[in-house]
């Protein structure tokens, strides 16, 4: 053992590190250890990733280090021969039999990649949300592993996008510990997307749409518009044209059911202060909920108008009576004839005066 500590004492000295003032031999000879488990960041392995107290000879490389991500198993035997080259002896295996090392790595996956891209486009040349963007890259992005020196950001450097043609061009920037930042590059075409009420089946026109003959499909936005209807507002509503298997649906090709259909026999309602009168009437037109539509009375033959209220329900109201202009509002009349009635009373009590 003081055999061994003597012959690297020897080649440490030898390489130009004489002991610090107030260190002792021993401090400075102390014996390299192998370790068992290394890491390592970069594609070299040197002397002082494979054992402890190496000296100046730790920064000498010996090994090219596995793949990034992965670990590699380096017999015992191997390694002291490859430290003996350098004039590394001495060095304390402790009974290992093999060394494993690994190799550190950034892994960036392809999914995370695709929203770092659509968050470099969002509100971008009238772009929405990252989220409502639908992404085609001319090439496959597959999950990246970089040297784990590259630990900064990812930072947009560079983006363009074309609304004519959808076309992107992103690039992106990573620090890296060595000062040389790693540029990411991503070509593709970009789409923004809307949530869309589709049919999954064909509407005749005045159908009532049902929950089953909806469901939701993210569709581009330039396909369907601003005008997109939403599934709560589709179901119960019906079809103003007939509609196709697939289509997605507008707000404008929905309106209200009709409660009252043409030619249906309908109930007539007049309400009034303390008056509910009912009568049988045959619908002339369809409405919906609020519209005007032209009623026959059954009983009268006669046609009047009134306001849907309600599935097979029309209220309709009694004119109001006009009174000619020459005849004055009760109000006035009532007031006119207060005077007239004073006048007769003075008459008659003048009559039984002279009587």
């Amino acid at each position: 053992m003081k055999f061994r500590s003597l012959l690297f004492a020897t080649a440490f000295l030898a390489a130009g590190a004489p002991p610090a003032p107030g260190q002792t031999l021993d401090e400075v000879i102390a014996a390299p250890v192998l370790r068992a488990n290394v890491t390592v960041s970069g594609d070299i392995v040197r002397i002082g990733d494979v054992i402890d107290n190496a000296g100046p000879a730790a920064q000498i490389g010996i090994y090219r280090a596995p793949d990034l991500g992965t670990t590699g198993k380096l017999p015992t035997a191997q390694i002291i021969a490859a430290l003996r080259a350098h004039q590394v002896i001495g060095v304390e295996t402790r009974d290992i039999r093999e060394v494993t090392i690994t190799r550190l790595s950034r892994n960036l996956e392809s999914k995370d990649l695709e929203n770092q891209v659509a968050q470099a486009l969002e509100h971008r040349n009238g772009l929405g949300d990252a989220a409502n963007l639908s992404l085609t890259f001319d090439r496959e992005v597959p999950s990246l592993q970089l040297d784990a020196s590259n630990n900064g950001a990812l930072q947009p450097v560079s983006t363009r996008f074309d609304p004519r043609s959808g076309r992107f061009d992103v690039t992106f920037s990573i620090a890296n510990e060595s000062g040389a930042a790693t540029r990411l590059r991503f070509t593709g075409m970009a789409i923004e997307t809307v949530e869309a009420a589709v049919l999954a089946r064909g509407i005749e026109r005045n159908e009532v749409l049902k929950s089953s003959d909806v469901i939701i499909e993210r569709r581009p936005k330039a396909e369907v518009g601003n005008d997109v209807a939403s599934r709560d507002h589709t179901v119960g509503m019906q079809a103003r044209r007939q509609l196709r298997l697939g289509q997605a649906l507008r707000t404008s090709d929905l309106a209200k059911p009709d409660l009252v259909q043409r030619d249906q026999a309908v109930t007539l309602i007049y309400e009034s202060s303390g008056l509910y009168l009912t009568i049988r009437g045959k619908a002339l037109e369809g409405g919906t909920e609020g519209d005007v539509v032209n009623v026959l009375n059954l009983q009268s033959k006669r046609t009047v108008s009134g306001v849907v209220v309600g599935r097979g329900q029309v209220a309709v109201s009694a004119p109001s009576p006009k009174l000619p202009a020459d005849i004055a509002a009760p109000d006035k009349l009532s007031q006119a004839a207060a005077p007239v009635a004073v006048a007769s009373n003075q008459a008659a009590s003048v009559s039984r005066k002279a009587e």
